[in-house]
């Protein structure tokens, strides 16, 4: 695991941190409240985090309100705090600011190691949870939420750089199910996800067999030659069954943000795009652009 061990006496930083890389973990020590907090904030990668609520500058159990908001945005992060206190009020005052765990100082090796053990339980745990919450069991990519969550994220760091939508679908899936059996049907839609492993940008399963890729810094013209692209390879792979291979395409609908645009505005111009590709005769890409402002007459 990674930890952040913020400590303010240097032998006491040393002797821990040296226990704990015995366990193979990876420690980054600070001296101090303020350079804890700078590294909090720097380096998403901090498992732990393992402060002394005696700190100069910010204490630790400002430290600990401080990871407990960033782990709302990010991965969980374990807290634990110690203290040369034996104040049992302490042991209430730290458990109600947000930590996982409390020592008093100095810790015995076996002590710390097990505490570690139960940090990485709960943190796995932890994880599974939230990469259920936010991923479609069947393809492993982002599910209807955890996609349009991050499509509103990118909408609103944009700063006049064009991003671009695409909405996808799989034609005449009722017929696939229908003739194959839903088992056939997953297949298929796994592969046309499998499609998109290693391309840019951000993918999604908005549906059924109805799928999203927004590209951040991708104008329309450019996002309508990248779902030409995804349109080829789909149409030319198979996906086998007891009935033989089978062949399906997708039609895709492209959209480009514009100033002004909410998430639900984008995505209306994409579906709609997606619609004209259906009525068009399926297998195809269409895009819509937004309408221009209508001006004022007199």
């Amino acid at each position: 695991m990674e930890i952040l061990l913020a400590e303010t006496s240097r032998l006491g930083r040393r002797v821990i941190a040296e226990m704990l890389e015995r366990r193979g973990d990876v420690v980054h020590c600070c001296g101090d409240g303020h350079e804890a907090l700078r590294e909090l904030h720097e380096n998403p990668d901090i498992d732990v985090l393992l402060t002394s609520i005696e700190l100069p500058g910010v204490c630790g159990l400002e430290l600990c309100w401080d990871a407990r908001i960033l782990a709302e945005t990010r991965a969980p992060i374990y807290i634990i705090i110690m203290s040369s206190s034996r104040e049992r009020s302490m042991l209430v005052e730290v458990l109600d600011s947000g930590a996982n765990d409390f020592f008093r100082k100095p810790p015995l090796e076996g002590e710390l190691h097990a505490r570690m053990r139960s940090a990485e339980r709960l943190l796995k745990a932890q994880r599974d949870v939230l990469w259920l919450s936010q991923t479609d069991s069947l393809t492993g990519v982002a599910n209807r939420r955890r996609f349009f969550s991050l499509l509103r994220e990118e909408i609103e760091r944009l700063s006049g750089d064009p991003l671009s939508l695409v909405m996808l679908d799989i034609d005449r899936f009722k017929g696939i199910n229908d003739r194959y059996g839903h088992d056939i049907g997953d297949k298929v839609i796994q592969a046309l996800a499998a499609h998109f492993t290693g391309r840019t940008g951000i993918f999604g399963r908005v549906g059924g067999e109805e799928f999203c890729w927004a590209l951040p810094g991708c104008p329309l013209s450019l996002a309508v030659d990248m779902a030409e692209e995804v349109r080829l390879a789909i149409e030319a792979g198979e996906v086998p069954s007891p009935l033989g291979p089978i062949r399906f395409t997708s039609s895709l609908g492209v959209a480009q943000h514009h100033a002004g645009d909410t998430v639900e505005d984008l995505s209306r111009r994409a579906d709609e795009a997606l619609y004209d590709a259906k009525e068009s005769g399926r297998n195809r890409v269409s895009t819509r652009l937004a309408k221009p402002p209508q001006l004022l007459t007199a």
